[in-house]
């Protein structure tokens, strides 16, 4: 809160542009603004749309920060072709992240080469390798240390995001904070770190002590919150809530982070077709308001 207890302190609160999917950059950043909170966490189309050096203004003109860029990864190809052009893809995000003015890129490392396209069935001529989740594991690491050297000479961490189990096949294949580290692990942790996302790993009884080892290693790069709620959507991916509407405990997991020292940007990132179609003033205020409740006294 405020010095006078009355406003909360929303510096911290970032509003994640895909909360607000149908804005415009300029309009997501003006619901930001317009409802007090710090900073925006960008989608790389926006910034490739107007170039970095015109979105990062967009931002700074609103005084705002950029929390981070999403996303790189999906590294998992098996192919020489699909290789090169995941190392090609990634180290653009790279660049884009530095010329944006963040540090921050986040990366869903991939699924199962087995998918061609997120969220449908198996390529008809999938063999048996392109189901091996060990092997696919095993590519995220073998490319995370090809673009690595590459993100620290641009200043830029590498930010690995575990996802729920259910998107393991065509997502990505960590599907807790623990795996995540052990793949930041043999890496500085300026180069490459981990997101806290509630939605994601708020059922991982290993949670607690997997967010005091990444405050330990100084591998937290990011807390990004929104609520899991049910029934869930036809589209899975889509089932994300404000945050207070479902069934995450935002204050238990919001002290795990505070207690590893975490200063940081708190994102509110959604994926839900209803907020969607909500005007991006009003969604921004409701991030605001339900972090002040339900995060920041916590923090």
């Amino acid at each position: 809160m405020s010095a006078t207890g009355s406003t909360p302190d929303l510096s911290r609160c970032s509003l994640n542009t895909a909360t607000v999917k149908h804005a415009t950059l300029s309009e997501a950043v003006d619901a930001a603004a317009s409802a007090g909170l710090g900073a925006v966490g960008l989608w790389r189309h926006q910034v490739q749309e107007h170039g970095a050096e015109k979105a990062a203004r967009i931002v700074s003109d609103a005084g705002l920060r950029v929390s981070s860029l999403c996303r790189g990864g999906f590294l998992t190809a098996a192919d020489e072709a699909g290789i090169a052009a995941a190392l090609d893809d990634n180290k653009r995000a790279i660049e884009e992240t530095a010329g944006v003015g963040t540090r921050e890129l986040v990366f869903v490392v991939g699924g199962l080469p087995a998918l061609s396209v997120p969220g449908q069935g198996p390529r008809p001529d999938a063999g048996p390798g392109d189901r091996d989740v060990a092997a696919a594991r095993a590519r995220v690491a073998d490319r995370l240390a090809e673009l690595a050297p590459f993100a620290a000479e641009h200043d830029v961490r590498i930010v690995l995001e575990a996802l729920h189990p259910m998107f393991a096949a065509d997502r990505a294949v960590i599907s807790t904070l623990g795996q995540a580290l052990d793949l930041a692990a043999p890496f500085a942790p300026e180069t490459v770190g981990v997101v806290v996302d509630t939605y994601h790993v708020w059922w991982d009884p290993q949670l607690r002590s997997s967010i005091a080892r990444a405050g330990a290693e100084g591998r937290i790069a990011g807390y990004q919150v929104c609520d899991w709620n049910l029934p869930l959507a036809a589209d899975p991916l889509n089932s994300r809530g404000h945050v207070g509407d479902g069934y995450v405990d935002f204050p238990t997991i919001s002290r795990w982070v505070a207690e590893t020292g975490y200063t940081g940007d708190v994102e509110t990132e959604i994926f839900n077709e209803e907020i969607w179609a909500a005007d991006p003033r009003d969604t921004a205020r409701t991030v605001g308001e339900r972090y002040a409740r339900h995060v920041l006294p916590h923090l």
